[in-house]
């Protein structure tokens, strides 16, 4: 048998630990994150409050992409919010956010009930969505622009009811490059008789182009990616790519991801090959992290600064 009188100890006090104290979290905190503890996930998510606040400060952009989950999870007013604050600088999506976000702004409700309208072939066949945005569509290719711009642009000209609630018609008012990335035939709209994918191809290539210009202007800023697991963060390699490809200067800049699950793309499209040490992934729904990241940034930050 061992013996283990001779065993070696050392005194705890002279110890390297990882966790100290000092890293605690504090319960009587007036701002939420002053109760996130300096350890982990939560000493990331403070590095990357920060960095947000710093890049803006010095007048550098903040990109927020994003799937259509952040509409179908209520959070629009906090995304046009930050806007209005000039905190987002630019916006990404993809083709079934404007779906979701025209519908919201033309009756105020979205999202069917997928498996039952699947019995009987209803599923995505609402009238005006698919008339409205494919006309939209059409008359952006006609006058060459860019897909989310169109989208914008006809939410407030055609004065939808509730074109307030609308993250493009924001854009669009406050003069916020806005572009949709769309797939051809991964969304309902083009199932309908007014859609011409020759529209879709040359509005929605317009703006890949304008995305790549953006990117190219990332160096000291942050780009974000809320909920989109595949689109945008292959859209934003290749358009980072592009960038550098010409010459750009887009290396130093900060990348976070925010998704429920752990999505592969995400993880090395956007925060790892592109960001390296600089990235960030953060695990949680979207209902409660885009909160938590729109009030840590306004109350802890922005509350008496005017970012320009």
């Amino acid at each position: 048998m061992l013996n283990l009188k001779n065993v070696k100890r050392y005194l705890l006090a002279k110890r390297k630990s990882k966790v100290q104290l000092s890293i605690f979290t504090k319960p009587s905190g007036k701002e939420f994150l002053e109760t996130v503890p300096d350890v982990l996930a939560g000493k990331n998510f403070k590095e990357l409050v920060k960095r947000i606040i710093d890049a803006r400060k010095n007048r550098k952009p903040v990109i927020f992409m994003f799937g259509a989950h952040i509409i179908k999870c209520g959070l629009s007013h906090l995304v046009i919010d930050m806007m209005k604050k000039n905190i987002i600088t630019a916006i990404a999506t993809n083709g079934a956010s404007i779906i979701h976000d025209f519908e919201i702004s033309y009756c105020g409700k979205t999202s069917e009930d997928v498996a039952e309208q699947l019995k009987d072939g209803k599923f995505g066949m609402a009238f005006e969505t698919g008339k409205f945005i494919n006309e939209a569509v059409k008359y952006g290719a006609e006058r060459n622009l860019g897909l989310g711009e169109t989208i914008g642009k006809m939410v407030n000209e055609k004065k939808l009811k509730f074109r307030r609630e609308s993250i493009l018609g924001n854009a669009y008012r406050l003069k916020i490059p806005a572009t949709v990335h769309a797939g051809i035939g991964t969304d309902i709209i083009y199932q309908h008789p007014e859609c011409d994918g020759a529209s879709w191809g040359k509005t929605s290539y317009n703006d890949f182009l304008k995305f790549s210009e953006i990117v190219s202007k990332l160096e000291g800023g942050v780009i974000l990616n809320f909920g989109s697991a595949v689109i945008l963060p292959e859209v934003f390699l290749k358009a980072l790519n592009l960038s550098r490809n010409l010459g750009y200067k887009a290396r130093n800049f900060t990348a976070a991801n925010f998704d429920m699950n752990f999505q592969y793309r995400a993880f090395e499209n956007v925060v790892s090959r592109p960001a390296g040490n600089n990235g960030f992934y953060f695990i949680g729904h979207h209902e409660i992290m885009l909160p938590l990241l729109y009030r840590s940034l306004l109350v802890k930050s922005f509350k008496n600064v005017t970012i320009s």
